[in-house]
């Protein structure tokens, strides 16, 4: 299956397709994740899907939390196409789209990129910094660690909260580029969790984010 649950890959060749098609492709920019073994000739693909998230390759923690395997199994069950690592490698990717539209005040970007409430949450937030007549020069250093933090299926709307734990530097500075907060030189640790949403009954293969916390 070609055509499924990815938002974007390789995002230097192809940040013009935005984020049509990425989670699920890989983007071979970020460590090795868990790969799901190959089905045998007589073993149905669904049946070989669940069995990889049942008993997946070492490390398992790359890719997701024990907790989130029955909900993984579900939309599995449901989306056949569905590949747990590339969803993670996908999500991370949308993670850094995300957060450079968030900083550079790109709401067209951030619109195609997030639910509603999202949305509407940065582009308060950005308004409130272009009135104080602040800018951001934020730079994502890296991330250390995604995982699935849990998954569910209702109906047939997917939602896979994954955990981000990633270093950024950080300066705000005024409209005349005078330093206002921050060091480029000491980035700093950040903990999330975001929620991605897809309707699986509809042909669009995006996942979109639709919730935004701070880790525990």
């Amino acid at each position: 299956m070609t055509v499924e649950i990815v938002l974007l890959a390789m995002i230097a060749l192809f940040v013009g397709l935005r984020l049509y098609a990425v989670l699920g492709q890989r983007t071979g920019h970020e460590q090795q994740p868990v790969t799901r073994p190959e089905a045998a000739p007589e073993q149905p693909a669904v049946a070989a899907a669940a069995d990889a998230v049942a008993n997946p390759a070492e490390p398992s923690g790359f890719a997701y939390e024990k907790g989130a395997s029955a909900g993984i199994r579900a939309i599995i069950a449901a989306d056949p196409g569905f590949d747990v690592a590339r969803f993670v490698e996908g999500a991370q990717t949308a993670y850094r789209m995300v957060l450079e539209a968030f900083w550079k005040g790109d709401r067209e970007e951030l619109a195609f990129l997030t639910g509603d409430e999202v949305r509407a949450a940065f582009e308060s937030a950005i308004d409130e910094r272009e009135a104080a007549g602040h800018l951001l020069d934020n730079r994502l250093v890296a991330i250390e660690r995604a995982a699935i933090e849990d998954a569910r299926l209702d109906g047939r709307v997917a939602e896979i909260e994954i955990r981000f734990d990633a270093f950024i530097a950080a300066i705000t500075r005024d409209k005349d580029g005078e330093l206002v907060a921050g060091s480029m030189s000491d980035a700093v640790p950040t903990n999330d969790i975001w929620t991605f949403r897809r309707d699986l009954s509809k042909s669009d293969p995006n996942w979109r984010l639709v919730e935004t916390d701070e880790a525990a």
